[in-house]
């Protein structure tokens, strides 16, 4: 495993980069509303990226056809856009984005209730925010990667909550995907001992129900097994000698 620590200019772009992807997801959600198509969601998104002089980090990533994941309800992550699918009044929807900014990435993901939806699908876009933020107070230099796994866990099953094992963060820069991996439950390891100047992708994916995901046969969307409902939460986060700083929220 090669986690690299990142100089200060790398810093530096990655923070403008998550900049830019927060100006990006706050555009999207507040341009989310029924009778938009999630393929409608993702020229959005691509526009949007592109008028900042960035590249869209999913395009065509592994073969990835689209900008913006636009996943609904029961699905989980890596939703595929299509001119078919209307977003509708109740649905909640998980964005996931990221751009490339001079080469470097940011990576982020909400998800959103769209109009009315029930308390139980709230509660779960809540839990699985603030399950982020629980990781994230163990996410500093000196403390380990499980320690941040080990608390998205605790806090998400405290609500009955299945967290996915099948899918995980990850380290972040130069590439979308680094290493280390960063799971969102706890390991009998304790990972690597974090440094200032490491980069992280933490992203919660809590189910109101089991943990278990499947995959559809377009082989990139992942939903529940049970059918319940999924949120996503995740930004790129630096590891410094203090309080981490959260690079891709305004």
């Amino acid at each position: 495993m090669s986690v690299t620590i990142k100089s200060e200019r790398e810093i530096a772009l990655m923070r403008e980069a998550g900049r830019i992807l927060s100006e990006v997801h706050t555009a999207l959600g507040e341009a989310l509303e029924p009778g938009m198509t999630t393929l409608d969601i993702d020229r959005l998104g691509e526009k949007l990226i592109r008028g900042y002089g960035c590249i869209p980090s999913f395009k065509n990533y592994n073969g990835y056809p689209a900008s913006i994941c636009v996943s609904v309800n029961d699905e989980v992550v890596h939703g595929i856009p299509n001119k078919h699918h209307v977003i509708r009044e109740g649905d909640i929807v998980s964005l996931d984005a990221g751009v490339i900014y001079q080469g470097y990435h940011s990576d982020a993901a909400r998800t959103h209730a769209i109009g009315r939806v029930s308390p139980e699908a709230e509660q779960l876009i809540r839990v699985t925010r603030e399950c982020f933020f629980e990781g994230i107070r163990y996410a500093k230099a000196g403390n380990y990667l499980n320690d941040i796994s080990s608390a998205i866990q605790a806090y998400a099953e405290k609500f009955g909550y299945g967290v996915v094992c099948d899918l995980v963060g990850h380290g972040i820069g130069s590439h979308m995907h680094e290493d280390p991996e960063v799971p969102n439950f706890a390991r009998r390891r304790k990972g690597i001992r974090l440094a200032a100047g490491m980069t992280l992708a933490v992203e919660p994916m809590i189910n109101i129900g089991r943990p278990d995901v499947v995959w559809m046969d377009d082989d990139w969307t992942v939903k529940t097994d049970d059918g319940s409902l999924s949120a996503h939460y995740e930004n790129t986060i630096l590891i410094t000698d203090g309080e981490p700083e959260i690079l891709s929220l305004r």
